[in-house]
Formats: C-alpha cells, sequence, structure tokens
C-alpha cells in the first residue's frame, strides 16, 4: 500500500478524530467539579465514569462489526452524532441522575476509536502502522491540550458548566460534517457483502469478543488493553479530586495540568514515537515506557507539594503515551482485513472494561484509605503490565504470525 498515496486520507482522519477529541478533553476536567455541585460524592464520581465505561464495554464489539459490514465511514458518523447528542444533554443535566443518563449514552455511542483505529489500519501498510495508530494518539493528545483549556476556560470562576458542554457538542458535530465531506470509506462493497454474510452465518452473541479472540490466540494480548486502561482511566480520575484535595486547583488549573501532558502526548504520538521504533522495536519500547508509568505512579505514592504532584502525574502519563499506539499496532497486526473491525472492537471492548475496574477500586480505596493507598494500587496492578511485557510479549509475537489468524 503506497504511502504517499494515502498520505492525504490518514491526514483527513486525524482531524477528524482532532475535533472530536477537542470535545471529549473539553468534559474531562469539568465533570468531576460538576458533580458535586449535583450532590454527588467522589465515589459518585468513579460510578459515573464507571457508566460510561460499562455502556461503551458493552457496545464496542458491536460497533467494530458493524463497521465490517457497514462501513467505516457511516459507522463513525453515527457515533460522533450520539457524542453530540450525550454532551447537549450533559449540558443541561440538573440532577444526579441526569449525568449519569448522559454519560450513558456517551458509552453507547462511544465506537468512533476504534472504527477510526480500524480506518487508520485500513489505511496503511504494516511497517508503518505503529506511526499511523500515533497519529490518532496525538489526536488525543491534542485534544487534551485544546480540550481542558477550553473547558476550564469556559467554565470560568462562576461554576458554570452549560457552555463548555455545548462547545464540546459543536466539537463532535463539525468532527460530523468533516467525516462526511472529506472521508472516504475504506472498506470495499464486496468486504462489507462478506462481512453481512458472517454475521447471517455466524449471529453476534454476547461473549462472542471472547470465542473470537481466543479462537485467535488473542486474549492474554488484548487483555493488556484492560490493564492498561485500567490504570490511566485511574489516574485521569484521581488528578482532579487529588490536586483540588492537595493544591486546591479549579477546573482552569486542572485543564492547564491536562493541557501540558496532552501536548507532551501529541509530541511523542505525533512523530516522536515512528523514529523511536525505528530505533528500538515496538516491544523494546514498550517495556522501557512501562519503566516510566512504573516510576511516576510511586512517585505518587510519596509525592505532596506543588512540584512533586504534578511530576508524579506526567512521569506516569508519559510513560503510558508510548504505550498505546504499540498496543493498537499489535493489535491490527494480529487480525487479517476481513477481522479487523471485530479485532479493534473487541480492545475497544476491553479498554472500556478496563475503565470500569480501575475508577471502581481506585474510588473505594481513595475513599477508605486515602491517596498513597490508591496509588500504590496502581502500582500493583501495572505490574502485571510489566510482567507481560518483559517475559510474554516477546514470545507472542514470535509465535503467532502476523495475519495468520
Amino acid at each position: 500500500m503506497s504511502s504517499t498515496r494515502n498520505r492525504l486520507p490518514i491526514f483527513l482522519l486525524f482531524c477528524v478524530a482532532l475535533l472530536d477529541l477537542i470535545g471529549f478533553g473539553i468534559v474531562i476536567p469539568i465533570l468531576p467539579f460538576l458533580s458535586p455541585t449535583l450532590g454527588a460524592t467522589k465515589f459518585d464520581i468513579a460510578l459515573i465514569i464507571v457508566v460510561y465505561a460499562v455502556c461503551s464495554g458493552a457496545m464496542s464489539p458491536f460497533w467494530g462489526r458493524l463497521s465490517d459490514r457497514w462501513g467505516r465511514k457511516r459507522t463513525l458518523m453515527l457515533c460522533l452524532l450520539g457524542a453530540a447528542v450525550s454532551y447537549i444533554a450533559l449540558a443541561f443535566a440538573h440532577a444526579l441522575w441526569m449525568i449519569f443518563a448522559a454519560r450513558a449514552f456517551a458509552g453507547l455511542m462511544a465506537g468512533n476509536l476504534p472504527v477510526a483505529a480500524a480506518m487508520m489500519a485500513d489505511l496503511t501498510s504494516l511497517e508503518n502502522r505503529a506511526s499511523a495508530m500515533g497519529k490518532l494518539g496525538a489526536a488525543f493528545g491534542l485534544g487534551l491540550v485544546v480540550g481542558p483549556f477550553l473547558g476550564g476556560l469556559l467554565s470560568g470562576d462562576t461554576g458554570s458548566f452549560v457552555l463548555p458542554c455545548l462547545v464540546a457538542a459543536a466539537m463532535s458535530l463539525l468532527a460530523l460534517g468533516a467525516a462526511g465531506l472529506f472521508l472516504e470509506e475504506t472498506v470495499s462493497e464486496q468486504a462489507q457483502a462478506q462481512a453481512e454474510h458472517r454475521r447471517r452465518s455466524e449471529p453476534y452473541r454476547f461473549g462472542s469478543s471472547i470465542v473470537f479472540l481466543r479462537r485467535t490466540q488473542n486474549l492474554r494480548f488484548v487483555s493488556q488493553f484492560t490493564t492498561h486502561s485500567a490504570v490511566i482511566s485511574s489516574i485521569t480520575y484521581l488528578l482532579p479530586i487529588w490536586t483540588a484535595d492537595s493544591l486546591g486547583y479549579t477546573p482552569k488549573e486542572v485543564g492547564m495540568v491536562l493541557g501540558i501532558q496532552g501536548l507532551i502526548m501529541a509530541i511523542i504520538q505525533g512523530g516522536l514515537i515512528g523514529r523511536l521504533i525505528d530505533r528500538f522495536g515496538e516491544i523494546p519500547l514498550m517495556r522501557i515506557a512501562l519503566l516510566g508509568l512504573v516510576i511516576g505512579l510511586s512517585l505518587a505514592v510519596v509525592a505532596s507539594g506543588p512540584v512533586a504532584i504534578p511530576l508524579a502525574f506526567f512521569v506516569a502519563m508519559t510513560g503510558a503515551n508510548f504505550c498505546f499506539p504499540i498496543l493498537n499496532s499489535l493489535a491490527s497486526k494480529r487480525a487479517d482485513a476481513k477481522h479487523r473491525g471485530q479485532m479493534m472492537g473487541a480492545t475497544g471492548s476491553a479498554s472500556a472494561w478496563g475503565r470500569v475496574v480501575g475508577p471502581l477500586v481506585v474510588g473505594f480505596t481513595v475513599t477508605h484509605y486515602g491517596y498513597p493507598a490508591a496509588w500504590a494500587v496502581l502500582v500493583v496492578a501495572s505490574l502485571y503490565y510489566v510482567h507481560w511485557a518483559y517475559r510474554v510479549a516477546q514470545v507472542d509475537s514470535e509465535s503467532l504470525r502476523i495475519n495468520n489468524v
């Protein structure tokens, strides 16, 4: 596949993802502050994250399979429309249950990133896959630069969150329009027809993703998406309440911290990761990055003060930022083209279930035992991730030939 020929479609997909992720980024720093105004506790905030993740985890395999047979473009556009509706509902929420309902609907429609990842895989060759997935990561990073900054700025000091949520909805609608106007379908009509035939002969059942992953020898590998997401979502959950309690941060300061981290993420995943992979290889680079994640989490256990607390966050998240595009690249290589949407949907579901387990466990821990204990839990969880990278990943890659599934 010609990388030159696909450079424009890749750039256009990057732009669509960026618009959507700016909207996503706007909401991140304000949710932990919006919910308490309606009577939420720290554990309620964790539950709000969990509700989104449960719905996302249940639906991600569906979106992946739908994109195989209905086309990536139309599936992506439907998910973007759902995101816009969820932000509008959040803007006018005046009771805690309405926040839960809005985030549940957002989770049900959250197929945009897995479908975009499958689309990116369609557009790239195997040797360029990790670098291309890094571009989606860069879109996420830039979304976390612009989005949290806008969220904090638009919410201001008044505590009104209507405007930020409406702007988030507008960004998703802009992404929807851009996708409709500029993106081309990457799954041929013949491939869609074949996927539809498979659907009729093998109807989707709850748990079919587990069967698929076992059959293709990917279950242990995909569990790393769960671990990664559990750790990262827990960090994102802890940061606003940790800094608010320890340093007196408001949504504006939290947005600035997330914006700085988003810029680091964009630099890493936008270009740096491709060069480092060329030099070190995917799995060796992941091993180095995971050590950074563990070091940052360990620092957070003992951190205090306005320097050590943000530093621990930056070190942990910078290590994690190298890992996700590598995981996505490996996932896309471990499935053939006709199952790519199903594979990416399965990884999206695994990530979503991580976002269930992580905040629930950490939310309970921080409520009853405090912040050091919560960070210590994440250190322990990340060690499983490290074990896989150092003891299992290379063996997996060598024993399972690319596309031989």
